[in-house]
């Protein structure tokens, strides 16, 4: 119990900190351009600006970036309601978040031959947004409610049809999207058994995942930590710890280096260390307290928070737009219950 005690402390979010994390969502969640669109056109009428497409979450270039952008503003003015940027994070959030922009996203997520739009990861991080609406009884909650209820649905429908995960290092990955929604508890209970019900079905029988292939060039996520931060979310500790003996045997991994922040791609790399450390406190956290391995999980992600926090800095919109929320997720806990 010390042991995470004190690792809890290390990632404190200190007022400096935290102003620098807003200020970069801010800085983003109403700036249209650059921006980069996966957008399925119907006709002629779907040639419109992102700001007419997807009203509510068009900044920070692109859709998923913008979700995850309004979820650091929710996160962070929840933690520090009386922080200086406070009042304008909840001035952002209304700006995005009213009953007209919502209905014009819910009718851009259903519309025919969108079935794939975001899934699962922008999806993923719409519900964590929604979830800290919900947590706080934040007015708004009931604005965006139809909006997590479409997300919630395509998901539905999506995962009982999937029959293998998706074990990339970027957007299309399993496993870090069920860890999310998970944690979101959208959807009631039956959705949440589903989602649990999927990730034992892909992963139970999981054996020798080749950390030392990791990482491709362009990841931001760990295949391997990320199917290992799931599963200690549908396991008990003791059952956790011998699949993951089993899973993970060793546990080599270094912080990534990244040769130049203001390539978007390479950038990612900067995201994957900071993934890793709060996936390396995930799976800390899910084994026995007395588990010999909890001291070599913990001191990885402080190696890895190290190298991830001290490149968000916002010199390059590239990484701003983005890293930002990664760096919150990580020094508030938020996926360790």
């Amino acid at each position: 119990m010390l042991t995470s005690f004190l690792f809890a402390a290390t990632l404190a979010l200190d007022p400096q900190s935290s102003e620098r994390f807003a200020n970069l969502a801010l800085a983003c969640v109403h700036k249209e351009y650059p921006n980069k669109i996966a957008h399925t056109m119907l006709s002629d009428a779907d040639a419109k600006p992102p700001r007419e497409l997807t009203p509510a979450f068009y900044g920070c270039y692109d859709w998923h970036s913008s979700v995850h952008g309004h979820w650091l503003l929710a996160r962070l003015s929840r933690l520090s309601p009386d922080a200086p940027f406070a009042e304008k994070a909840r001035a952002a959030l209304k700006q995005s978040i009213t009953p007209e922009s919502i209905a014009v996203e819910v009718a851009y997520l259903n519309a025919s031959g969108r079935a794939s739009f975001e899934r699962p990861y922008g999806l993923a991080w719409l519900l964590q947004l929604t979830a800290e609406l919900r947590e706080t009884n934040d007015p708004l909650y009931a604005t965006i409610k139809p909006l997590e209820d479409a997300a919630v649905e395509r998901l539905r429908i999506w995962l009982p049809k999937l029959s293998y995960p998706v074990r990339s290092g970027e957007h299309s990955q399993t496993a870090f999207a069920l860890g999310l929604i998970i944690d979101s508890e959208a959807g009631g209970k039956e959705f949440t058994e589903l989602v649990k019900a999927r990730a034992r079905a892909f992963y139970a029988t999981d054996r020798n995942c080749p950390l030392a292939y990791e990482p491709s060039g362009e990841d931001f996520l760990s295949p391997c930590l990320a199917e290992a931060d799931v599963m200690r979310r549908v396991l008990p500790p003791k059952a956790y710890a011998e699949w993951l003996t089993g899973f993970l045997p060793r546990m080599t991994l270094k912080p990534a280096i990244v040769t130049d922040p203001s390539d978007p791609k390479l950038a990612h790399l900067d995201g994957l260390n900071l993934s890793r450390a709060w996936m390396l406190d995930g799976i800390a956290s899910g084994l026995p307290e007395n588990d010999p391995r909890v001291k070599t999980y913990r001191a990885a992600s402080k190696a890895h928070a190290d190298a991830g926090l001290a490149s968000v800095t916002g010199e390059h919109y590239e990484g701003g737009h983005w890293l930002g929320s990664f760096a919150t997720y990580l020094v508030t806990r938020r996926g360790v219950r």
